[in-house]
């Protein structure tokens, strides 16, 4: 399934993105800004991009390592996978949060000026690395009166350290992980559920606990997958969006 550029306007000069667009659109379709995991804009990523899209959704993933070289950690069969995950944590290194927001709002702000988008019913995914850039710019666009329709993070790597937002992020969300997570343990996995909750006081907010699950666990490679929590993780995704922030079932092409 294919996409189409989409360069997206930043303070710092244009920033590349890929764009799905559902099929067939007789009226304009809510839209998405998926954020990345360490690895860049992988295959992976641009698989779930594609997913999201064949449920109805105009999906728009900022590059957001375009200024690194390479702005993609790729990895070969028989590869040192401990390698390939430094190497991930170090591109994200060589990005400031702030500018990584900044993008990510500014993907948010194009993703609504886009032709076949309603731009009311805009919302943020993240994956990993997106997924705390995903809590942080809904944070930062509640603050700036533009707040996401909705938010979906699947183990947001950031979190932790982002929990005095969370009275910034109020749009309903669901927030995925995994009990097995050895770069987030239960106990912070815990203290993260009952910041984003609101101790229970916003059922506008969903999270998900997957049993057994790693940290990445729906990256598809063998590294890092559990094929149960995956499955689960996007059963649960649709059935979110599809209540949160409904579209009609659609094939996609880019």
């Amino acid at each position: 399934m294919n996409a189409t550029m989409l360069s997206i306007p930043t303070d710092d000069g244009d920033l590349p993105g890929l764009l799905w667009l559902p099929e067939n659109l007789d009226r304009p379709a809510p839209g998405l800004v998926v954020l990345q995991e360490i690895f860049g804009l992988s295959d992976y990523m641009q698989q779930r991009c594609a997913d999201l899209a064949a449920l109805g959704y105009a999906v728009l993933a900022p590059q957001l390592f375009a200024r690194l070289d390479p702005p993609v950690v790729g990895l070969e069969d028989g590869a040192d996978a401990e390698a390939w995950l430094a190497e991930g944590m170090e591109l994200t290194q060589q990005v400031p949060w702030e500018r990584a927001e900044a993008d990510a709002l500014s993907a948010l702000n194009a993703l609504r000026a886009h032709g076949a988008v309603d731009s009311e019913r805009v919302g943020l995914v993240g994956f990993c690395y997106g997924g705390g850039l995903a809590f942080s710019t809904a944070a930062a666009a509640t603050d700036e009166d533009r707040p996401p329709a909705v938010l979906v993070s699947y183990y947001g790597s950031a979190l932790p350290a982002l929990l005095d937002r969370s009275d910034q992020v109020t749009m309903p969300s669901l927030h995925h992980f995994g009990t097995a997570d050895a770069f987030i343990p239960l106990p912070t996995v815990e203290q993260i559920r009952d910041a984003v909750t609101g101790a229970g006081s916003r059922p506008q907010v969903r999270f998900e606990l997957h049993e057994g699950a790693g940290h990445a666990f729906d990256n598809p490679h063998a590294f890092l997958h559990h094929a149960g929590a995956s499955d689960a993780a996007w059963r649960q995704t649709a059935d979110f969006l599809g209540k949160r922030l409904p579209a009609p079932a659609r094939g996609a092409h880019g």
